[in-house]
């Protein structure tokens, strides 16, 4: 077993954007529940001592955390690479915000990714449900000027693909270091969404060969990671590296998970303050659940790519098939694979008119959606 290279740090389910994508869990945390810094503080300490190299501290919105440089720089302290994962919002001026900013970068942060919705303000702000495309590119220009890395994140869907390229220029105007383009995971609120948000094979064959043209003109200025669709695709990915084997997440209230949506799976979660970090990884019943290869099913079991996608997404099996323990479905080797199929064929259908379900104000306590 390896040790983690990176903690997760969901600071927050606290969001001032009610995006139509969202994936974190429509039962949030609430702010009464949350981890304080010096709990926080504790948390990254140990994942020091486990080996953990990165931190990214995330949400919801990180940045409507009043003690966010404090738990930053323990972080910091510790020795860990930070990484603030952001909207570049709050719920106040603009001008309170960049205060905040300037306050975690002086604290320790060294990297920060911003996610945009889209370079259209009226379509950023249809799957976001506020307008503030504005704000987010003066944020992500504070970032550069203060000397941070700055990653610029787009989440893809058959609204925004036609565009692209011009998420692709924005960044580099921006002077991002990285722009992570990735299609929509289609878990909680994305979920409800998909017949809105899912694409086209057409769709996906053109953003292909706008981000393989783009990384053949741009790799000297600007990293470019791609994440593809799962829906066109017929090989799964690996779970957060493969499950239990890179990633910890810790969520607001500090129950240990192994990625972002395990929470909806039938597993026994354990808190920071039950048990150390190190034993909750090394012993812990949810990181051993689906950890190498004892727990799969055929086809998995014997398939020779069993060691790199590792089965696939355990949360999509789940959803779609009825069973954690199901090949992934993206896989054509997977029983049922059908269902990838099947929603491959409504999106070619390409509804007249579709709305989308945006978080309600209630509900707007949730991620970004970008992870």
């Amino acid at each position: 077993m390896l040790n983690p290279l990176v903690i997760i740090c969901e600071l927050t389910h606290r969001c001032p954007l009610r995006c139509a994508y969202c994936s974190n869990p429509r039962a949030a945390v609430s702010k009464r529940a949350e981890l304080d810094a010096t709990m926080w503080r504790s948390v990254v300490e140990q994942a020091a001592e486990l080996g953990v190299l990165q931190a990214h501290l995330s949400g919801g919105e990180p940045l409507l955390r009043a003690d966010l440089a404090r738990i930053a720089g323990a972080a910091a302290e510790a020795g860990l690479y930070t990484t603030l994962i952001t909207s570049g919002l709050g719920a106040g001026g603009a001008s309170a915000w960049l205060e905040r900013l300037e306050e975690v970068v002086s604290a320790g942060v060294r990297a920060v990714q911003i996610s945009i919705q889209d370079t259209n303000p009226a379509a950023a702000a249809a799957i976001a449900g506020r307008d503030a495309l504005a704000r987010k590119l003066e944020f992500a220009r504070r970032v550069c000027e203060l000397g941070a890395s700055l990653t610029t994140n787009f989440v893809l869907h058959r609204e925004n693909l036609a565009r692209l390229p011009e998420f692709i220029a924005l960044s580099l105007e921006l002077g991002a270091d990285r722009v992570e383009l990735a299609h929509t995971q289609y878990h909680g609120w994305a979920a409800l969404n998909r017949v809105a948000l899912a694409p086209t094979r057409a769709q996906i064959d053109s953003a292909d060969e706008v981000v393989a043209e783009a990384t053949r003109r741009h790799s000297a200025e600007i990293e470019i990671l791609y994440v593809k669709s799962d829906i066109h695709s017929d090989r799964a990915k690996p779970c957060m590296g493969g499950w239990g084997q890179r990633a910890i997440v810790v969520d607001p209230e500090g129950t240990v998970l192994p990625c972002h949506g395990a929470r909806s799976l039938p597993l026994a979660l354990e808190t920071v303050g039950a048990r150390s970090l190190a034993t909750i990884w090394a012993q812990g019943p949810a990181f051993e659940a689906f950890r190498g290869e004892a727990w799969m099913e055929e086809p998995c079991r014997s398939c020779s790519e069993r060691g790199h996608d590792f089965g696939g997404c355990r949360c999509q099996a789940l959803a779609l098939t009825g069973r954690a323990t199901a090949t992934d479905p993206t896989c054509d080797r997977a029983p049922d694979h059908e269902h990838i199929v099947a929603i491959r064929r409504r999106a070619e259908q390409r509804p007249r008119h579709r709305s989308l379900l945006l978080r309600t104000p209630a509900g707007s306590a949730g991620s970004n959606g970008e992870r």
